[in-house]
């Protein structure tokens, strides 16, 4: 005690208690902390898992739609796809043969390309039983299709204008894996007679119908496979300040007599609505999160509460050492807060560690979010803040004659 403030209680002035700075209120929570090891771990384990979980599914989430939206900028939103529709009887429509044509003749289209579907079935040899298809489906295809999807050869070669005219088939990823088809130059079954295998496609994300078709040319389907010229599927693309003036044309160019028979899609809204489910997916694991969090609040709050029943002496010492209530009250937030912060900032480590190993792993983009880890601070705060708020109060309520009567 200095020699003024000596001086100030031999006068019977009354001393206002000296008020503890940030750094003190640290080091008197620290220390706290160190002195039960286990116990702090343990605790802070349970807000570590909460928020874990928490940024794990934010960046899993984030990560998968950066994904695909790298995958609708590569592939592009301005395809359309044409189907027949129904009549006004409930019947399934035609498309026009000419449809194809009509489509190619508008302005802003850029590549159209079509498919037709025919009533035959692939195998793999001609001894299978022909009510196995596998899932495969057998379609004529123009030769313009491939440059339309913007597909790839996997290995082999595309449909033209010779092999379009014979036997000659691609088969789509899916399919040929069921077929057990690994390289060109072999021969498939369809349609009660042998096709030559002359190229393997590689994933078409826009077109997954197409990864489990047999493709053979248009010449080729009605030469030998009874292919009536009626396209079933159209694909188009067009300029993308245009898609939309596309859009709104294309029933009426297909089908000027009944364009109400004319289904137009965009095949890049079914990987937008995919992002979309997978945040209302993590909408529900984002509460799955929250629970551990809660759970691991209540875990520090309880060793709170335990610690102010194990260091009622200690209490009742600060206070009898002039101490006040509000300075035992911040004490004791100061170790929850500090608890929760632990937990808080091991949590996050290991939700961008579990965000960064899955998301290589499938080989996504890795990503997470700043504000996920913002939010993961905020919440262990107000967690901390709420579990240590009892306790604090508790222990700042023992008044020190009853604390140091504790044994």
């Amino acid at each position: 005690m200095s020699a003024a403030r000596r001086g100030r209680e031999g006068r019977g002035e009354r001393l206002t208690p000296a008020r503890m700075r940030g750094r003190d209120v640290l080091r008197v929570g620290a220390a706290g902390l160190r002195s039960r090891p286990t116990r702090v771990i343990l605790s802070a384990l349970g807000i570590a898992i909460g928020i874990a979980t928490m940024v794990a599914v934010i960046g899993i989430s984030s990560s998968s739609r950066e994904d695909l939206l790298r995958q609708l900028d590569k592939l592009g939103t301005n395809l359309l796809t044409v189907e027949p529709g129904r009549t006004l009887f409930g019947a399934e429509a035609k498309l026009p043969a000419s449809a194809l044509d009509m489509v190619r003749r508008i302005a802003p289209v850029t590549s159209a390309a079509a498919t037709g579907t025919i009533d035959a079935t692939v195998r793999r040899t001609d001894k299978i039983d022909s009510a196995i298809t596998g899932g495969i489906a057998v379609q004529a295809a123009d030769g313009e299709l491939l440059r339309t999807l913007e597909g790839r050869m996997r290995s082999g070669v595309w449909l033209n204008q010779a092999t379009g005219r014979y036997p000659a088939v691609v088969l789509g990823s899916v399919s040929a894996q069921r077929l057990g088809v690994t390289e060109p130059g072999g021969q498939v079954y369809i349609g009660g007679r042998w096709f030559v295998v002359v190229g393997i496609l590689d994933t078409l994300p826009l077109a997954p119908e197409i990864d489990r078709s047999a493709l053979v040319g248009f010449e080729a389907a009605a030469r030998y496979l009874g292919f009536d010229g009626h396209p079933t599927k159209i694909y188009e693309r067009s300029t993308d300040a245009s898609v939309e003036a596309v859009r709104d044309v294309l029933p009426r160019t297909v089908n000027p007599e009944n364009p109400e028979e004319v289904d137009v899609s965009r095949p890049s809204d079914a990987l937008a609505a995919k992002a979309a489910a997978a945040g209302a997916f993590t909408n529900l694991l984002l509460g799955l999160g929250a629970v551990a969090l809660l759970v691991g609040g209540v875990g520090v709050a309880n060793t709170m509460v335990i610690s102010v029943l194990e260091r009622r002496r200690e209490i009742g010492l600060r206070r009898s050492l002039g101490a006040t209530r509000g300075q035992v009250r911040v004490q004791f937030l100061a170790e929850s807060l500090l608890l929760s912060a632990l937990g808080g900032v091991a949590g996050g480590v290991l939700g961008a560690a579990a965000t960064i190993a899955y998301a290589t792993s499938k080989d996504w983009p890795a990503v997470v979010p700043p504000w996920a880890f913002g939010g993961a601070v905020g919440a262990t705060l107000v967690i901390g803040t709420l579990a240590g708020l009892y306790p604090a109060m508790r222990a700042a309520r023992l008044s020190p004659t009853e604390a140091l009567a504790t044994t």
